[in-house]
């Protein structure tokens, strides 16, 4: 009974926050819950059309850089897993899709297996907590102006080629939806305007890249 009773006040401590709150808590919840399949759509348009014609070589690389920067970040100072979750959930699905991507490329050279080992032994210094944070800490302020060349570099590929048979429209739909989200949970849980301008930017790049795949989504052709 008295187990229930705590249940009760808890729940009643946490609608006491007020609609506003309740609803920017959804909305982060919403938000993880797409980063679970955030890039599968553009993985799988990969696969099945193998071919990854119009996808940013570059763009991709700096989106891993971003990723890896922050969840290392997070990571080395001992956050709560909880608040940069969504990072390792974007690392994985970003390696599968980078494989993809060079493979139709013809890009997994010798080159690219050499960077790869060194990324893989920084990612391992890092998880044993033997990399200099300092480091971390200096690139971090970087992450943000990075994710939006990423995109930026993805619009161009595509209007430079008039080909996205290859980009997910449902992913960069998704990429916009979790960007308008963030909008609203940092506006009203923090009103940090820095955070705030990094999230527009992001909305309006990936509602940019989401319009020109659908402008140049090339129909497949009759037989």
């Amino acid at each position: 009974m008295d187990k229930f009773e705590d249940f009760t006040e808890l729940i009643s401590d946490y609608l006491d926050k007020g609609l506003v709150l309740i609803v920017a808590d959804l909305l982060s919840l919403i938000t993880v819950s797409s980063c679970l399949v955030l890039k599968l759509p553009q993985i799988n348009t990969i696969r099945t059309n193998k071919s990854s014609k119009g996808i940013s070589v570059p763009g991709l690389c700096l989106e891993l850089f971003s990723y890896t920067v922050m969840m290392s970040y997070n990571y080395s100072n001992d956050y709560t897993f909880l608040s940069y979750m969504e990072y390792p959930i974007l690392l994985l699905q970003e390696y599968v899709l980078i494989y993809f991507t060079f493979k139709y490329q013809d890009l997994l050279g010798r080159k690219t297996q050499i960077i790869a080992g060194l990324y893989i032994v920084t990612c391992t210094l890092i998880y044993l907590k033997m990399f200099p944070i300092m480091i971390l800490t200096f690139l971090v302020p970087f992450c943000t102006p990075i994710g939006a060349t990423s995109k930026i570099l993805q619009l161009i590929a595509i209007l430079r080629t008039k080909d996205a048979s290859s980009v997910s429209r449902t992913t960069w739909a998704l990429s916009a939806f979790t960007n308008i989200t963030r909008i609203y949970t940092v506006y009203v849980q923090s009103h940090d305007w820095m955070l705030l301008y990094n999230f527009i930017t992001s909305t309006f790049l990936s509602s940019s890249v989401f319009v020109a795949a659908c402008v140049f989504k090339k129909k497949p052709k009759e037989t």
